[in-house]
């Protein structure tokens, strides 16, 4: 079977899959992410092939959406590019980017590690919908989800959160600007991704002044 076919016949599966998730994470989410990724591999020397699975598949199973099981996501892609007939080192190296992906693996100090030039692309486009315009509507869409307070002046951000206490955070949605979304941008791996980051990092800052002047009454 041919890359493009491959292609297709991953979108025709996440489509599928994802027909029902969270707005936030749902099949848009997925195809942002993959068209972020096409746009940041122009610069970079990556496989192709490798990031455009990677991106459309990272999100199958999040364990947000799973009772926090991080296994889940990693086996549904390995089978479904089994049954692609992927060869087995494309589909292990797809199948660790999906692992380590996420920005809460950064948080476990003594996780294992792994590391490529095609990781580096999906996670800066993963990243990339976080911020900006769509990610402060992904974060408050989740916070709706989760039923969280928008915000609460009185429980502050936790700054040195472990991976553990960030998955099982109940905080308003504010504070997760400062737990995760203004510290992206300083964690880009590419140009690219940097060059995007600096745009939506800088539209997040003003919408929280304008958030805290309508909060306390100043606008």
């Amino acid at each position: 079977m041919n890359q493009e076919k491959i292609i297709q016949n991953t979108i025709a599966f996440v489509k599928e899959e994802l027909k029902d998730a969270e707005g936030g994470h749902d099949w848009f989410h997925i195809e942002r992410v993959f068209k972020n990724t096409l746009l940041i591999s122009r610069d970079e020397k990556v496989d192709v092939f490798v990031v455009s699975l990677a991106a459309l598949l990272h999100d199958i199973a999040d364990p947000k959406f799973n009772n926090g099981d991080e296994k889940l996501g990693p086996k549904k892609a390995k089978d479904f590019l089994i049954a692609q007939k992927v060869s087995k080192e494309i589909g292990v190296h797809v199948v660790n980017i999906i692992k380590y992906l996420s920005f809460k693996n950064s948080l476990d100090k003594d996780g294992k590690k792994f590391t490529s030039k095609e990781l580096e692309v999906v996670q800066d486009a993963d990243r990339l919908d976080a911020i900006g315009a769509i990610g402060i509507a992904r974060c408050f869409n989740y916070g709706g989800f989760k039923n969280r307070a928008l915000y609460n002046p009185e429980v502050l951000p936790n700054l040195n959160m472990t991976k553990e206490e960030y998955k099982n955070s109940n905080a308003p949605t504010i504070n997760h600007f400062y737990e995760k979304l203004l510290l992206l941008k300083d964690k880009m791996n590419t140009d690219a991704g940097k060059k995007i980051a600096e745009s939506r990092h800088q539209f997040m800052e003003t919408y929280l002044k304008q958030f805290y002047d309508e909060w306390n009454g100043n606008l």
